[in-house]
Formats: C-alpha cells, sequence, structure tokens
C-alpha cells in the first residue's frame, strides 16, 4: 500500500484520488471524487443564460450531475488529458436534456426565437447567405435592439433546437463518442459531419468563432468571455446565440441535403 493510499481521502489530490481509484474501483472513492466537481456542474449551469429559474431546478442539474460525474470517474483515463475536459461536454449534455425534458424555456421566448429561426432559415433558402442582423429585424418588423435582446434571452432556446437536429443521428452519435462501440461506417460518416460543422464554424464572424471557443472548449462563463473581450455580457450572449442559430441553419441544410 503507497503512502498516498494511506492518507483520509480529504488530504489526497485529485490526481492522487484518481490513480488510488485505478487500482481499487472503489465505489466510496468514486463518489468522493464526483462530489469534488460539483462546483463544476453549477458553473457549467450558470453559463447558459436563463437555463434555470428557480432553486429547485438547480438541484435537479446537481442531483443528474452527479451521476454523470460517477460514471465519467469510470471511465476516465487520466493519461488522455484533464477530467474536467473530459466531463464538461457530458454534463452540458446532460443539462440540454433535462431543460428539454421539463421545459424550462418560458413560452414567449421559446415563441419569439421560433419566429427570428423561421425568418432567418427563410432568407437563407433564398439568398443561400446568412442575413445580417438588420436583415432579419426588418424582415421581422422590430427594432435592432428588440432583435439583440430576443436574442440573448435565447441562448438556451437556440442550444436546444441545435441539439435536436443532431438527436437520433447514428453517425454524430458515433463521432461524439468514439468509444460507444458503433459501426466503422457510422464512425466514418460521423467524421464527415464533424468535419462539416467545422466547416460550418469557419463561415462564422471571428468573434462569433471565438465566442464559441471560449465558451465550450476553454469553459468560460459569460461574464468572463465579456471580461476578455472587453464587451458586456449581453452582448456576448447575443453573439453565443446568433453563432449557434447560423449553425443550426447551416447543418440542417446539410442534413436535408444528406
Amino acid at each position: 500500500m503507497t503512502d498516498s493510499a494511506r492518507k483520509p481521502y480529504e488530504e489526497m489530490t485529485t490526481e492522487e484520488l484518481f490513480a488510488l481509484y485505478g487500482e481499487t474501483r472503489d465505489q466510496d472513492l468514486k463518489w468522493e471524487i464526483a462530489l469534488r466537481y460539483t462546483g463544476l456542474i453549477r458553473s457549467i449551469a450558470l453559463q447558459i443564460r436563463g437555463v434555470f429559474c428557480s432553486f429547485t431546478q438547480l438541484d435537479d442539474i446537481i442531483n443528474e450531475g452527479l451521476i454523470v460525474l460517477a460514471d465519467a470517474v469510470d471511465k476516465f483515463d487520466p493519461e488522455k488529458g484533464r477530467f474536467e475536459m473530459y466531463v464538461a461536454k457530458r454534463i452540458r449534455g446532460m443539462i440540454v436534456d433535462l431543460a428539454r425534458q421539463q421545459d424550462w424555456v418560458p413560452r414567449t421566448v421559446r415563441q419569439r426565437a421560433q419566429r427570428i429561426d423561421k425568418a432567418v432559415t427563410e432568407m437563407y433558402n433564398q439568398t443561400g447567405k446568412m442575413p445580417s442582423d438588420s436583415e432579419v429585424a426588418e424582415k421581422l418588423g422590430i427594432t435592432i435592439e428588440e432583435y439583440r435582446e430576443a436574442m440573448a434571452n435565447a441562448s438556451l432556446h437556440n442550444i436546444l433546437s441545435l441539439d435536436e437536429v443532431f438527436e437520433g443521428n447514428d453517425s454524430w452519435e458515433a463521432a461524439a463518442d468514439p468509444e460507444s462501440g458503433g459501426h466503422p461506417e457510422q464512425a466514418l460518416m460521423g467524421e464527415e459531419l464533424v468535419n462539416t460543422l467545422a466547416k460550418a464554424v469557419s463561415t462564422l464572424k471571428t468573434n462569433e468563432q471565438l465566442v464559441l471557443s471560449l465558451y465550450y472548449e476553454r469553459n468560460l462563463k459569460m461574464k468572463d468571455i465579456a471580461t476578455v473581450l472587453e464587451i458586456s455580457a449581453p452582448r456576448v450572449s447575443q453573439i453565443h446565440a446568433r453563432a449557434v442559430q447560423k449553425l443550426k441553419v447551416l447543418m440542417e441544410d446539410y442534413m436535408r441535403s444528406g
């Protein structure tokens, strides 16, 4: 038995806990590790503006997130990177699923966002290019300020909508989870889908690409991205919502043509 194994769990580093769990597969130790990352669940939940509106919903997120964390501890290979990066996308996916199941998007926000989605899709199909903010606002008969406020409030709706584009697509699921054991053909098609998504991202404006990178890859909160970019948090939320909306339209077009 090593010296680290003889120490109480609370005195051990997370790296030591993972190493010990790899040797023992002790279930109490697994939950000890998972509980250390409760703050990560809360942080990711707060990234999505308006993702929950009550402490009960936040409790639901944390409870479900602990199950995700425990499962991730089982499957994590410390030699392949940081656990936070490994588990973040799984927690975000869980929150998206929970938000959809419990219908957390207010009806007025959803209806307004759906009107915007429809307008953008129609204009893209007519011209073959993404319309500007002012063009969409004009088509809807609202001011640019009203349009941007609607986009800022629609972050969760747009994330759910983009998620629905891929839902049930075996190729996407194989690409998103290489360890799922899917068929090689699905993995190959999934790789093509990922490449298509990467190309779609490359068509976004520089600030949109940067916001997506900081949000999804670096797991920064909206307010932290605002600090980095020296703009307001609502403006970051607007840029994020607009970028996700564009990706949704482009990927829907790809899915239809495929």
